[in-house]
């Protein structure tokens, strides 16, 4: 019973951070990288379409990004995607494809991403623990139905704690990391 517990704990956490990982690869650094408009809803037909579905992302360059439409059709539709995001780039349009080219950061905007990364960071480490308190309130539940000893309770809340630990090393890793990738110039 405690091992469903750990399993479906760990499983959740490793989901937050899935999610920041995912959700920090659409921040720009200073590098071009497909992840910054793979995510990118685009208008295709009246419906919001992921950038990845709709195109092949390259990086021909450090500092630019090649996007080649599937279906041609579709490409005045991307443009507008991007001009319409939050990404503050120009796309350059050839007719069969679009190059973003990403201009250098400025050491304030730099600061800003920082701070961004740090507060998905934060919002990661605040999933991690509302698991850990969901699954200690399980563990309660299971002490006061006397399906478990008070012992193996304490023992699970420890469990718990280092798992919880582990997760947000692990978080604080991938937050470094981004942190140093923005800053780099």
């Amino acid at each position: 019973m405690l091992k469903d517990v750990y399993k479906e704990a760990n499983t959740r956490m490793d989901g937050a951070i899935q999610a920041l990982e995912e959700d920090l690869a659409g921040i720009r650094t200073g590098r071009a990288h497909p992840g910054l408009v793979e995510r990118l809803n685009v208008e295709y037909y009246g419906v919001p379409t992921p950038l990845i579905q709709l195109a092949s992302i390259s990086v021909p360059e450090p500092r630019s990004l090649l996007i080649r439409p599937f279906d041609e059709s579709s490409l005045k539709a991307i443009e507008r995607g991007i001009l319409t995001s939050d990404l503050g780039l120009t796309p350059n349009n050839d007719g069969r494809s679009i190059r973003l080219n990403l201009p250098p950061l400025t050491e304030e905007r730099r600061r800003e991403l920082v701070k961004l990364v740090n507060n998905r960071i934060e919002d990661a480490r605040i999933a991690v623990r509302n698991v850990r308190r969901d699954s200690i309130k399980d563990l309660r539940e299971f002490e006061d139905e006397k399906m478990i000893s008070e012992d193996d309770l304490k023992r699970g809340e420890d469990e718990l704690q280092k798992i919880t630990d582990d997760k947000i090393d692990k978080i604080n890793a991938i937050g470094e990391r981004k942190e140093k990738e923005i800053l780099e110039v």
